[in-house]
């Protein structure tokens, strides 16, 4: 597949198309990704890019102009253009196996205070990566790009996909690595078990631990597995003792027999 950047900034891609999965995709021949500078489209005698919005305000807005010319000399019939601001969709793993199936994508970067809303209707849809203030789309932009080209077949085994953080609804299970102790935080006993039918049922009951801890929210409207099921109720046990045991050595009656 084919990813386009239109950006005031083309530096800012240097360093993160020349490293890790992205370098490997494009020297495979797998992901041709790249960074077009809008400013070189501006027809201002300054090389301007912004002016002052209508009606006052702070900032500058980025003209129509030298977007809309940057972005007509890269777009195809084949190409989904995908503006990064804050009004868009919220990016998920979800969106990410969507957008994948594209040819070409073409993702626009905004700066300053934003577009001449009319840019808007010149794109196919606007994407958010979350609720926060950015200075600019560069950074949306490689977290899309980021996340898209290492689901492109044969950027990295199907094998990896599987069990990572939000591919089954869940959050990826703890990892753990050599040594065995460290510190006296030790590895869980049936990781180094070598069953690995036991390994796999605690790997996905630790999925549903931490996904219960940190994001309750994607659990809500899971249709869940018998053996889910199962294993959600232990965990839920499991927690209930957890808290029940902590109040117990915080009540009062222990902290005296603590003095």
């Amino acid at each position: 597949m084919k990813i386009t950047i239109l950006t005031l900034f083309p530096e800012m891609f240097e360093g993160f198309l020349t490293t890790s999965i992205i370098k490997k995709a494009r020297l495979k021949g797998l992901a041709e990704i790249e960074a077009v500078d809008i400013r070189e489209f501006t027809d201002d005698k300054h090389n301007r890019v912004d002016e002052y919005p209508f009606g006052g305000g702070q900032g500058m807005i980025m003209k129509c102009q030298p977007v809309l010319d940057c972005l007509k000399s890269v777009r195809t019939p084949q190409s989904r253009v995908l503006l990064m601001g804050p009004t868009g969709q919220q990016f998920n793993q979800a969106k990410a196996r969507e957008l994948v199936k594209q040819d070409h994508l073409i993702l626009l970067c905004g700066h300053y205070e934003g577009f001449d809303a009319r840019i808007r209707a010149y794109v196919d849809e606007e994407i958010s990566i979350g609720d926060y203030v950015l200075t600019g789309g560069e950074l949306a932009s490689m977290v899309i790009t980021d996340a898209v080209t290492r689901l492109v077949p044969g950027v990295i085994t199907e094998e990896s996909h599987l069990d990572e953080s939000f591919e089954n609804g869940l959050l990826e299970y703890p990892q753990y690595t050599r040594p065995v102790d460290y510190e006296g935080h030790t590895v869980p006993e049936v990781l180094l078990s070598g069953h690995h039918e036991n390994i796999r049922k605690f790997r996905l009951k630790e999925s549903l631990r931490l996904t219960l801890q940190v994001r309750p929210d994607l659990l809500e409207n899971r249709s869940f597995t018998k053996e889910e099921r199962k294993l959600l109720d232990e965990v839920l046990e499991e927690e209930e003792a957890k808290a029940e045991a902590f109040l117990q050595s915080e009540s009062p009656e222990n902290q005296e027999n603590l003095e």
